[in-house]
């Protein structure tokens, strides 16, 4: 009975290295592939912030924290089975079905800023008109959690293809990790950013004077700051969903203008001291012109198609 004993926790010793190994091998490769995805999710972080401001201080987190939720629920139910489906029987969907994500991103950048510089009727009607408090939340939490679909989908996708030929198994549990370990740095740091004018005034009525100043200078510069994430956040939906088209049609076989945008990125980097950082922000601005170009030229047809349909002229 002793051997047998002695036997049976050999196995399970075994067991339990094969499991931690397991687990290491799922860490290592979830660590490596939201490496990977580090861009999308900054850029996730930049646009996330601009949907709370001018809501109530009292509801900016509870927003935020449906906002996770849903994007938790974009990339465990919906995003990681399909994508798993996808790389199993049908590996050449996966581009173009992200190039219609960043179509629909670009769109929703280049709308924005056309409202911005254009406003239309519809536009100054909704600024001027009081609405419910509770149905601009859903508008507002409705509306993040279609943008963090469409860049959900981009991070697994680059943790999916940087998995690819591991088991399926390994692939589901790198997955998950990326999926719960990107949400919670992303909405973590925006629920920070968001509630640091929260954080500067209980630090301005304290009686340390360092730290009453550094409180005043919080308050004082979150409006600005929360300003510029709000364009920032315009901006990354334009060079994300451009950066997408750019890469999809490489991928595709069409290498214009994927490979004059590296060229130049290529060259600017060469030229300039931190050539990484301006080789990016090279990339970055021609990827944000090709999402302009193209969600402009969209929103253009839909507004004529909206005055045709009303029968009024277009100018």
């Amino acid at each position: 009975m002793s051997s047998g004993l002695i036997a049976l926790l050999d196995d399970v010793a075994a067991i339990a290295k094969l499991a931690a190994a397991s687990l290491d091998d799922v860490s290592a490769a979830a660590g490596k592939a939201g490496a990977k995805a580090a861009g999308v999710v900054i850029d996730d972080a930049a646009v996330t912030p601009r949907y709370v401001v001018g809501l109530s201080p009292q509801r900016e987190l509870p927003i935020i924290g449906k906002i996770a939720i849903g994007s938790i629920r974009n990339k465990l139910l919906f995003i990681l089975p399909a994508g798993l489906l996808l790389a199993a029987f049908a590996p050449w969907l996966m581009t173009p079905l992200l190039m219609v994500g960043g179509t629909y991103l670009a769109f929703e950048g280049a709308e924005k800023i056309i409202h911005g510089l254009l406003p239309h009727e519809e536009h100054v009607e909704a600024e001027v008109e009081p609405q419910d408090p509770a149905h601009i939340e859903k508008t507002t939490v409705t509306g993040a959690v279609r943008t963090d679909f469409i860049l959900s989908a981009e991070i697994m996708a680059i943790a999916l293809n940087d998995v690819a030929h591991r088991p399926l198994g390994v692939q589901a549990a790198v997955l998950v990790v990326v999926a719960l370990a990107m949400t919670v740095g992303v909405y973590g740091a925006v629920g920070l950013i968001v509630k640091m004018d929260d954080v500067g005034l209980h630090l301005a009525q304290g009686r340390n004077p360092l730290l009453k100043a550094v409180g005043r200078g919080l308050v004082k510069g979150m409006p600005v700051v929360m300003s510029g994430l709000q364009t920032i956040g315009t901006a990354a939906m334009l060079w994300v969903g451009g950066g997408i088209l750019v890469h999809g049609l490489h991928v595709l076989g069409v290498h214009w203008p994927s490979e004059p945008i590296e060229h130049m990125a290529h060259a600017v980097g060469a030229a300039l001291p931190l050539g990484g950082v301006f080789a990016w922000l090279t990339t970055a601005l021609a990827s944000a012109v090709v999402g302009l170009v193209v969600g402009g030229a969209i929103a253009g047809v839909l507004q004529l198609v909206r005055l045709v349909r009303r029968g009024k002229p277009a100018h």
